[in-house]
């Protein structure tokens, strides 16, 4: 018999970003130098303090299981983190820890989700969430949001879309790819929207902490909201604590889902990494608060430094990011498409960025991702070298 894969791969499409990382690797290994614009990664290496606290675990030898909800004492240290940074109070029987962000989006997805539910998606919005969505037997609906609305959606549009399929609005605040920012009245708003018709509300925050002109925050800080029962939150030690490599994040689940999660977890993945656990102890302390507070500082003066530079080169940029580290850009008056664009690019100009189609269908074609997550000399010169693709 011919291997066949599920029927559900046919509607898996490859993460285009991480393809053009692979050929970015291949050109540099020619000798080729690229600068990276295109991957949600910071350059900065894991704060100190957190690889020390790694080093001291693994050198105890004493690397076995966690319990599959997560260390008790990180469970207990991200509660404490909710209350004395954004005056939330979140029991740590509520938090699990999964491996990485997207290990809390499959665990949510696959409790909440019956073969044939609908979510409501954003478009553009993180490419992986329609795929996780359709990996449980879902349907992943977009919502074409554009820049009129901060790229968000609003909350007559999540009332208009929701049909009787309708499973749960999921929302991401700072967001991949625009770095736009729902207040607390907006998220009140979708919630209330979502709650009304028996729904969830799902909010990635895995960019929380990375907020530029305003305080970062929480949905759970919302008292109407902390304790609500339909209200999952996703979040990350990757991005604003630097721990990307190290594969470790986290759900809020309302109290009553903790044990189904737990179940969950248990088969899919045992444990969250051990080491990863014991290491991220140290996110918190006070002497890595202070790495990470100025190293927002400095995505800030990045972003300031790569915004004129693209406005000068005839990007379209309508809304600017108030978080995360990405330039969502209007391309149209540069060029047709901007698959094609991102490869002229990478190829003639060694400048490696993200095209529209790895975040949605909506105008894909006419708009590119541009990461600050390298130092601003490199952005200008990257802009240097795209002034020269453009002008061909």
């Amino acid at each position: 018999m011919a291997f066949r894969p599920a029927r559900r791969m046919a509607d898996i499409q490859p993460f285009h970003v991480m393809e053009l990382l692979r050929r970015a690797r291949e050109l540099e290994a020619q000798g080729r130098d690229i600068i990276h614009m295109e991957v949600g990664e910071p350059d900065f290496p894991t704060p100190q303090p957190i690889v020390d606290a790694a080093c001291r675990f693994v050198a105890s030898g004493a690397v076995h299981y966690t319990p599959a909800l997560g260390l008790p004492a990180l469970r207990e240290a991200i509660a404490r983190f909710y209350h004395e940074r954004f005056g939330a109070a979140v029991a740590a029987e509520r938090i699990i820890v999964t491996p990485g962000a997207s290990g809390a989006l499959m665990l949510a997805l696959a409790a909440a989700t019956d073969p044939g539910d609908e979510w409501l998606l954003p478009d553009p919005g993180y490419p992986s969430n329609r795929h996780l969505v359709r990996s449980v037997e879902g349907r992943a609906r977009a919502l074409p949001v554009n820049v009129a609305q901060r790229y968000q959606p609003t909350p007559e549009q999540v009332a208009a879309a929701w049909q009787p399929a309708t499973r749960g609005l999921m929302v991401a605040t700072p967001g991949n790819p625009t770095g736009t920012v729902l207040d607390a009245g907006e998220l009140a708003a979708l919630h209330a929207v979502s709650h009304a018709r028996g729904g969830i509300l799902l909010v990635d925050e895995i960019y929380q902490g990375l907020t530029y002109g305003l305080p970062a925050t929480t949905v759970l800080a919302q008292p109407a909201l902390a304790e609500a029962d339909d209200l999952f939150v996703v979040n990350s030690f990757s991005k604003y604590f630097g721990m990307t490599g190290w594969r470790l994040g986290w759900l809020v689940v309302p109290q009553r889902w903790t044990r189904e999660i737990e179940k969950l977890a248990q088969h899919f993945f045992i444990a969250a990494s051990t080491p990863a656990q014991h290491a991220a102890l140290a996110a918190f302390e006070p002497a890595t608060v202070d790495i990470l507070e100025s190293r927002r500082a400095e995505f800030a003066a990045r972003r300031d430094v790569l915004l004129p530079a693209l406005h000068e080169l005839g990007f379209g940029i309508a809304s600017e990011p108030q978080g995360a580290f990405y330039i969502y850009a209007d391309i149209g008056t540069l060029a047709a498409d901007s698959a094609t664009l991102a490869r002229r690019l990478i190829e003639e100009a060694g400048v490696a960025t993200t095209p529209g189609l790895d975040f949605g269908e909506h105008l894909p074609r006419r708009h590119l991702r541009l990461a600050y997550t390298t130092r601003s000399e490199r952005l200008l010169e990257a802009c240097a070298r795209m002034r020269t693709v453009l002008a061909g």
